[in-house]
């Protein structure tokens, strides 16, 4: 489970900006993400939200270590050669009232050895990327994600009610699997292992050709 403490609670909590639109992305490119995403299994062996300052772009703390958005930003840049990093911190400049860095954690301008391993900030990147499916809609959203999920499609919950979470689908289909890192480094396990979480929201991105 996620260590609970101050500043990996700070991490969890995101990453985002706006790109790309028109037609959905070929499978193709979906699978590039995931064989990158599988690549992190069995080398980011641990869970670490400390705030470190990174280079800029292509910043990443240790591969052996990361959190949850770290395996998001991981698959992007080595699969389809996107960085999440830049593309979040050059959005917030341009419109940072549309992130959540204010009032969640009091942040008056970008930060980009930050902004992009929280899931909150990501969250908004893809729906300013038009890249949002589904989201739940009131104050209790459900456990299931209602559309058809496609390889190397993003999801969003909120565990233990309140900590944001994503994660890749590595596998559709009638027994879906995610990659993702909820604590102990990346591993990819059965969708159904988050029923007890929330479902917040299905994103694909990027929506053109690549």
């Amino acid at each position: 489970m996620i260590r609970m403490t101050p500043d990996r609670r700070d991490v969890l909590c995101g990453a985002g900006a706006a790109l790309l639109a028109g037609p959905v992305l070929a499978s193709p490119a979906g699978d590039r993400v995931i064989a990158a995403a599988r690549k992190q299994l069995g080398v980011t062996r641990g869970y670490d939200g400390a705030y470190q300052k990174l280079s800029y772009p292509g910043g990443d703390v240790p591969r052996s270590t990361g959190v949850c958005a770290d395996v998001i930003v991981r698959a992007y840049r080595d699969g389809l050669s996107l960085d999440l990093q830049k593309l979040v911190h050059e959005d917030m400049r341009r419109a940072f009232s549309a992130y959540p860095s204010k009032a969640s954690w009091g942040l008056t301008r970008p930060d980009a050895n930050i902004d992009h391993r929280r899931v909150l900030n990501l969250e908004a990147f893809w729906k300013r990327a038009g890249a949002e499916l589904w989201r739940a809609r009131g104050a209790s959203p459900g456990s299931v994600f209602p559309g058809p999920l496609e390889v190397g499609d993003l999801l969003t919950w909120r565990v233990a009610g309140s900590l944001p979470h994503v994660g890749l689908v590595s596998a559709a289909g009638r027994s879906p699997k995610v990659i993702h890192n909820i604590g102990g480094g990346a591993e990819e396990v059965g969708l159904w292992t988050f029923t007890i979480h929330r479902a917040v929201a299905h994103y694909r991105w990027p929506r053109g050709t690549v």
